[in-house]
């Protein structure tokens, strides 16, 4: 499809404007920081020397800094420039927390991987240095220096896919930022549809959350035009566009977990259809207590086996989990899912049978 203009520059030809960059972001981060260590205050000199952008700029960031805590300049009685600081009952407060927590939380970086060339990537990656540094302190009581156990590396999460979004870094970020800040955004999604696929629909949209599903990044959000909920997947995403004037609301009974069927993906907006699935004695030993999908229903076949039914929304969305179990599965209806199964098989068994 060719390279894309990033969503930055997309802004900037049309004339749009925009919520504050991740690069500001990164930098009001740090003059909180700068501002939490100086509880006498610093001058606008030296903020703007620390962060390397001029006053004009450090006020605008500290207008930011407002919004979520009351600052306190000072004025020296003898003339001289003002002192700005956070007011001290206001100071953000430490968070405290045991080494087994950090390892804890150290085992769930690698949930965050398809985030990677992402600045919102960067900023979980510092955070996860922090606990890093803290969980390689020596133990007490029975851990007593153990420092060199590397617990965080032999205690992790390992995502079955490696994603890498490093070309849509820009774009997963403005996604980020209107997903945060409830501001609407605006897209060209690239359909899968049969009728026209490969087709690119330009779409407004109303980003509820940012999930990562499957070890690829999701978006749940309401189409405007058509009130309607969906889940789009951020690698069919292009051109993103957050409205930095407008904010929409969240709807309170808004839940994630409503708008996905467990492995199975994401829930389409249509009428559920009732398929059942036999699994042979075989297969039904190794997931007669594992958990598809909400609407799950299993019961024991003669022999050993195990029938599941299941209610989705289109059918052929589990064709690929099907043909997983390979000859240890028969679906038994719907009749299309039955037909999807043999003609894939019937391709599959030409493609071996085929003289070289």
């Amino acid at each position: 499809m060719g390279s894309r203009p990033s969503a930055a520059a997309s802004a900037r030809r049309r004339g749009l404007r925009f919520g504050p960059s991740f690069a500001q972001h990164r930098r009001i981060d740090r003059l909180r920081e700068l501002l939490s260590r100086h509880p006498r205050g610093v001058t606008l000199v030296d903020l703007g020397r620390m962060l390397a952008v001029d006053r004009r700029t450090v006020r605008r960031y500290l207008k930011e800094i407002e919004r979520e805590y009351e600052l306190s300049p000072l004025r020296p009685r003898a003339g001289g420039p003002c002192l700005w600081r956070i007011r001290p009952s206001e100071l953000p407060r430490k968070v405290e927390i045991r080494r087994a927590q950090a390892l804890a939380l150290l085992a769930t970086r690698g949930i965050f991987e398809a985030l990677q060339g992402s600045a919102l990537f960067d900023e979980i990656d510092m955070a996860m240095s922090k606990l890093r540094a803290f969980a390689d302190r020596p133990g007490r009581g029975p851990n007593a220096g153990l420092a060199d156990a590397r617990l965080e590396e032999r205690f992790v999460y390992l995502p079955r896919l490696t994603r890498d979004y490093s070309d849509k870094s820009e774009e997963l970020d403005e996604l980020f930022l209107a997903v945060s800040e409830l501001r609407p955004l605006s897209l060209r999604y690239l359909r899968s549809d049969k009728a026209r696929p490969g087709r690119e629909e330009p779409l407004v949209i109303h980003p509820y959350a940012l999930v990562l599903y499957g070890d690829c990044v999701h978006c749940v959000a309401q189409q405007v035009v058509t009130q309607e909920i969906r889940t789009f997947a951020f690698d069919r995403m292009f051109d993103l566009r957050a409205v930095s004037d407008e904010r929409f609301e969240l709807p309170r009974n808004f839940r994630v977990q409503d708008h996905f069927q467990g492995e199975l993906g994401a829930l389409a907006p249509q009428a559920p259809v009732k398929v059942v699935l036999d699994l042979d004695a075989r297969a039904a030993r190794n997931v007669r207590d594992v958990s598809w999908h909400p609407s799950q229903k299993s019961s024991a076949l003669p022999g050993g086996g195990l029938r599941v039914t299941l209610a989705v929304d289109e059918p052929e969305s589990v064709l690929a989990w099907v043909l997983g179990f390979g000859r240890s599965a028969q679906v038994l209806e719907p009749e299309s899912l039955r037909e999807a199964v043999q003609r894939e098989l019937l391709a599959a068994l030409e493609g071996y049978t085929k003289k070289k």
